[in-house]
């Protein structure tokens, strides 16, 4: 089978060869030949003729076989389908289909009994072939912009068999190019910008223009440009697309803007290549190149000399061509005389020059002023120093005009100062103003209507309208207002409404006139335990007068009045003073306040002095010197009871025997004790329904339903026998207390037993109740036949009700019997009591004064 391509194909020189090699081949024999692609890849199969007429077989034959009795045989190998490149022309425009080739098979002999089918891109729909013959057209128009080749399989088959002569064989068909796509400018129009007085050549943009077509068949995307519109301002690479400047010293200032029209073409800019055309907007930048310059060299300003110090008095402008940074100017003012009165400043905005004032006119001392003022660009291009310096000066003429002032006082602000005390109308100061106008008018003085009336709408001076003189009004008082701000204000006679004011300060000075005095707000706390010779508190005194007056004070007590048996006074010499005791011991039960007057003298001229009185009151206090609510017991003995109050405590008196009735009622309902024995005198032996319950456990256990008659009686112990002396361990609290191998008897005391005498049989209820309640409580867990009365819960020790633990007899330290039967209390610190809590505090000062009385007995 073999490939025909159409005559177009042969238009390449190599595709040339290949067809006369085709059809040189075709026409030697009968053997079938393949055509090899352009790529090289392939061999070409012919047919081999030697010199010698003898046939060679080919590569496609099969040689004989040669045997007894056999025939040649011929084989036909399967081989497959060997094809080049198709090429079919884009945009074909033709009334019929556009030819494109021809399929042939050597094994088709023309008698139509081979069928060649076509499969693939586009076959069926764009590509149809031939079946008897082969031949495949196209019958669309093709653009190779949108494809530019398709890829289909060619296969010969027997028509009557349906079998496969040749092998499926893949083709491909390209779309040739032809120039049917103009170049075109896909970014554009463009915008670009160089600077001004740029050299020629200079690269401004470069713009690339894109062609459709096949740049690697023929020209057709071969681009040239050129430039259409914009010379000769510009030029353009015809190759590159480079805009570059063709002209030197394009001013901006002249003209800022430049169209420049671009063109590509196609075909390398022959006749009949497409062309395409864009437009570049062009913008020359600025530089500085050109200087400032004053319209005109002279100027004149006129300026009251009312004008304010530091505001605008006028305006002068250079004029710059140039924009942004390279038209800034900077404004100076060159001749230092008028550099002193007037200063200027650029405005960046409008470029302008402000003239301000710096000090004030006076049209009397001088009338005109001459500036001389230069603009400097900020700015300069080294590259146009050639044209001259940037700068430029002109003269400015300031006229000062005459203006009617307000009176000018002589000082800014004025300080004056007075007494206090002293008579109504007695002179403080005076002020001065005059008109600083050459003709001097005279001046009226006056106070500000905001200012003469003061504290409480008293006006305490006033001033002379003529001389300015100001005096007093009402007798002032330093330690109530010790500084007056006053305001004057002056005008002219003849011209009332220019006023002019001055802030008048005035001091009132101190004179010793108030008395010294001590502060009596807070009470002097006196400890009981007060000693003779003991500091109680350091006074010390004020005074409403000036340090000057009352820096040194000095106390004593009347001299009028006797001598005070309870305190002393003890002046320090340094303003204070030493209330002193002179007794030993206060009791605040037999009186708990004090009266003590001081008489306190200052170190003014004259001397003035003052008595007060302190309230000492009396207080307990711990060791170390601390109150021990004293202020609570205090008020309780000297406020008095109002109404309410005495309500109040009826009212919680009337509770309270209400819950005892309620409690009797209770213990009266009760179910009575089984065993009740009269004789026994241990009833005050509590016990609890729950463990914890200590001292302050209100549910007490009658022991009664512990009692047997016949045990009580049988274990009740003589009463005419002491027992030995044992060891109680108390808890904290009071008892006996016996010294481990010591023959005399330590007694710690306690509330109770300070109250009642230790008897025998209290000591005995201490000892043996402990045994007792363990022999009951055995007793009743042997005996199966009564009741569970002992369910209830006892205990051997007491509980921890108080802070400081028990103080009853109960587990306390062993005791020994005296030979006179009474106890003698030891030398102990007793310290300790004051850290058992409020309830002991009673109990240590008792014990102290004790210990104290036993030292000075000793």
């Amino acid at each position: 089978m073999r490939m025909i391509p159409t005559t177009t194909s042969c238009l390449c020189p190599v595709l040339v060869c290949l067809c006369f090699i085709q059809r040189g081949y075709s026409s030697g024999g009968a053997a079938a030949v393949a055509v090899v692609a352009a790529t090289g890849h392939h061999q070409h199969q012919q047919q081999q003729t030697p010199a010698n007429g003898v046939k060679v077989p080919t590569r496609n034959q099969t040689k004989p076989m040669l045997g007894s009795g056999q025939t040649e045989v011929h084989h036909r190998p399967k081989r497959g389908w060997i094809w080049n490149q198709f090429f079919v022309l884009e945009e074909h425009m033709g009334p019929e289909g556009q030819y494109v080739g021809k399929l042939h098979s050597n094994s088709d002999k023309g008698d139509g009994a081979v069928r060649y089918i076509l499969s693939g891109e586009g076959a069926g729909t764009i590509f149809l072939i031939d079946e008897v013959t082969g031949d495949i057209h196209a019958t669309k128009s093709l653009d190779r912009e949108r494809k530019a080749h398709y890829v289909l399989h060619a296969q010969a088959l027997d028509r009557h068999t349906q079998e496969a002569l040749e092998p499926k064989s893949e083709f491909i068909i390209k779309v040739q190019d032809i120039n049917d796509n103009a170049p075109k400018f896909p970014d554009g129009p463009f915008v670009a910008s160089v600077p001004e007085m740029s050299e020629v050549g200079t690269s401004v943009i470069q713009v690339t223009a894109t062609d459709a077509d096949d740049p690697t068949y023929g020209n057709s995307a071969r681009i040239v440009y050129s430039i259409l519109q914009g010379q000769p301002y510009f030029s353009v690479d015809p190759k590159t697309g480079i805009i570059r400047t063709a002209l030197s010293n394009m001013d901006r200032e002249a003209r800022e803007h430049y169209a420049v029209v671009i063109q590509a073409k196609d075909m390398a800019g022959q006749v009949g290549g497409l062309s395409g055309s864009t437009t570049i907007n062009i913008t020359l930048t600025d530089v500085n190149d050109n200087p400032p310059k004053f319209p005109q060299k002279n100027y004149q300003l006129y300026v009251p000399e009312s004008a304010q110090v530091g505001r605008p008095v006028g305006k002068i402008k250079a004029n710059d061509e140039d924009l942004g940074v390279n038209g800034e100017i900077k404004y100076s003012i060159i001749n230092p005389e008028a550099a002193n009165m007037f200063s200027i400043s650029s405005e960046r905005d409008t470029r302008e020059g402000i003239i301000s004032l710096k000090k004030p006119l006076n049209h009397e001392r001088k009338k005109t002023y001459t500036l001389h003022i230069e603009g400097v660009n900020t700015h300069v291009d080294p590259r146009f120093s050639y044209l001259g310096s940037f700068k430029d000066s002109a003269s400015l003429k300031i006229t000062v005009g005459d203006v009617d002032e307000a009176p000018v006082f002589s000082m800014d602000y004025y300080i004056m100062d007075v007494y206090e005390n002293t008579r109504i109308g007695t002179e403080v100061g005076a002020v001065t103003a005059q008109d600083p106008d050459s003709r001097n008018s005279p001046v009226r003085y006056f106070m500000a209507s905001r200012a003469e009336e003061e504290e409480g709408g008293i006006r305490f001076f006033t001033i002379d309208e003529t001389s300015g003189v100001i005096r007093t009004m009402q007798p002032l008082d330093r330690e109530a207002t010790p500084w007056h701000n006053i305001t004057v204000m002056a005008s002219e006679v003849d011209n009332p409404s220019l006023l002019s004011h001055v802030p008048v300060t005035v001091q009132v000075l101190d004179v010793n006139d108030n008395a010294p005095e001590i502060p009596t707000d807070e009470e002097v706390i006196v400890c009981e335990s007060s000693k003779p010779g003991q500091v109680i508190q350091t006074i010390t005194a004020v005074d409403k007068d000036d340090f000057a007056n009352g820096l040194r004070f000095s106390f004593a007590l009347p001299s009028q009045m006797p001598a005070n048996p309870n305190f002393t006074l003890k002046d320090n010499e340094d303003s204070t003073a030493s209330i002193v005791a002179r007794r030993r011991r206060f009791n605040h039960l037999t009186q708990d306040l004090y009266r003590l007057p001081v008489v306190v003298w200052d170190g003014g001229e004259p001397s003035l002095s003052g008595t007060s009185t302190l309230t000492l009151r009396v207080c307990p206090c711990q060791r170390q010197g601390r109150v021990r609510s004293c202020q609570e017991e205090a008020f309780l003995s000297s406020a008095g009871l109002s109404t309410g109050a005495l309500i109040a405590i009826l009212l919680c008196i009337v509770i309270l025997l209400a819950i005892v009735v309620l409690f009797i009622t209770l213990r009266r309902s009760k179910k009575e004790p089984l065993i009740v024995s009269e004789e026994d005198v241990r009833e005050n032996v509590v016990t609890y329904d729950d463990e914890g319950g200590g001292e302050e456990d209100t549910e007490a256990f009658d022991i009664i339903a512990l009692r047997n008659p016949a045990a009580a009686e049988e274990l009740r112990f003589r009463r005419d026998v002491r027992p030995e002396a044992r060891q109680y361990g108390g808890r904290g609290g009071g008892g006996l207390v016996g010294g481990v191998g010591a023959g005399s008897l330590r007694y710690l005391p306690s509330p109770s037993l300070l109250e009642a005498a230790v008897t025998a049989a209290e000591l005995d209820q201490a000892q043996d109740v402990h045994e007792f309640i363990k022999q009951k409580l055995a007793e009743a867990d042997r005996d199966t036949s009564v009741p569970p009365y002992d369910s209830l819960q006892t205990y051997a020790y007491e509980g921890q009700g108080s802070a400081a633990g028990s103080i009853s007899s109960l587990d306390s330290s062993p005791i020994s019997p005296a030979s006179s039967g009474t106890m003698h209390p030891t030398e102990l610190d007793y310290a300790c009591l004051d850290d058992w809590g409020p309830r002991f505090h009673k109990l240590a000062e008792l014990f102290g004064e004790a210990a104290d009385s036993s030292e000075v007995t000793a």
